[in-house]
């Protein structure tokens, strides 16, 4: 008997000495993030749980300007984060979930990248995504607005064209609307113009840089191949070629995906490369420009894509659009036309079409799948 309680004591010590080495080790673990892994940047990705959202959060924890990620979804999310806290980069990751910790995402960032959205489906008109991701902007603005008004925010959620005025008005009726902060990510339709003209070429992508205006959508979409680097002349068959699958590049992925998904890949590293441009920016390194969808006086649409100097509070100088040719011309009339009907459309929606919290909150459960990019 005594021999069977001396064993219960010595099994009841080790037991609690085990419990306290891994409270302890806990402790170390927690203290350890908590104190942040290198010097750099804050981070928050909205909708990191998605499929742009995780292939992107990846590549911004491999970015060595990047100190602290933030990781914010509706559902996933402590998964994605626990994943990607195991890579020996410097960033230190962290994961929020729910409504609930949207402000503790976004408190203290610098820069907020916003992948969030649902797909258009079969039966959904462009009416019916408008109202799903404009009220998804709507509460994760509103929330950038409370927790880190001063933050560069980065929007990808589609439709673009939309969604950067919805995102406009509501940091206006905040009283923290910065339009140099705001920008929308056009950076896809940059880098699917440099691959195709660089196949037309024969030359590396990385060697190619093409200018695109106007929008992220269709026609909005404009390459300016007249202002190619370095100089390039095209056929007009080739200039056709080019700009249809341009704007057409979303569409070519989705059938090759045959309706299983759309450009998720592409699309996460144009956001980590223009991403990276605008913490270049915030460092004060001088000459960063991209393309991107800002408020504008370039022409009379209230919002126009084009060339902008990143710097430490956003864009701060939107450039001209330079000389174009005939063809551009007339593209640049076609691209106005048609989003100045979205600008003004999803504008006048604001107040009467955003749905309200309760809808809102139903159709976050849609934020991991990827948008129709």
């Amino acid at each position: 008997m005594e021999a069977n309680q001396r064993i219960a004591r010595i099994a009841a010590h080790l037991q609690l000495s085990n419990l306290q080495m891994e409270e302890s080790s806990a402790l170390r673990i927690a203290e350890c993030r908590a104190k942040g892994g290198s010097p750099g940047f804050k981070v928050a990705i909205l909708g990191a749980a998605g499929g742009i959202g995780q292939p992107l959060a990846m590549l911004m924890k491999m970015n060595p300007l990047v100190s602290v990620l933030h990781l914010y979804d509706v559902v996933n999310s402590p998964g994605v984060t626990a994943d990607l806290s195991h890579m020996d980069t410097g960033a230190v990751v962290r994961g929020f979930l729910g409504q609930q910790q949207l402000e503790s995402a976004l408190t203290g960032m610098d820069l907020v990248i916003i992948p969030a959205g649902v797909p258009r489906k079969p039966g959904m008109t462009r009416d019916d995504l408008f109202n799903i991701n404009a009220g998804i902007v709507k509460t994760l603005c509103e929330g950038v607005a409370k927790s880190c008004p001063n933050a560069i925010v980065n929007l990808i959620s589609n439709p673009v064209n939309s969604t950067v005025p919805i995102a406009a008005e509501v940091f206006k009726k905040a009283g923290t609307y910065d339009p140099k902060r705001l920008l929308g990510v056009t950076t896809l339709d940059v880098v699917r113009a440099n691959t195709f003209v660089a196949e037309v070429l024969g030359l590396d992508p990385r060697e190619v840089i093409v200018p695109v205006v106007g929008g992220h959508a269709g026609v909005t979409i404009l390459p300016l191949l007249s202002q190619v680097k370095p100089p390039s002349s095209f056929t007009p068959e080739e200039t056709e070629y080019l700009t249809n699958r341009i704007q057409n590049g979303g569409t070519e992925v989705v059938e090759a995906k045959a309706g299983a998904g759309s450009a998720t890949l592409s699309m996460a590293y144009a956001a980590v490369k223009f991403a990276d441009a605008c913490l270049r920016g915030l460092r004060g390194d001088a000459g960063i420009v991209e393309c991107a969808f800002v408020a504008s006086q370039v022409t009379e649409l209230p919002f126009f894509a084009t060339k902008v100097r990143l710097g430490r509070t956003g864009a701060e100088e939107v450039f001209q659009l330079g000389p174009l040719n005939e063809y551009e011309r007339v593209g640049l009339e076609k691209a106005k036309k048609e989003l100045a009907g979205s600008i003004q459309k999803e504008s006048s929606h604001f107040r009467s079409v955003v749905p309200h919290q309760e809808t809102i909150t139903s159709e976050n459960n849609y934020l991991i799948k990827e948008i129709m990019i």
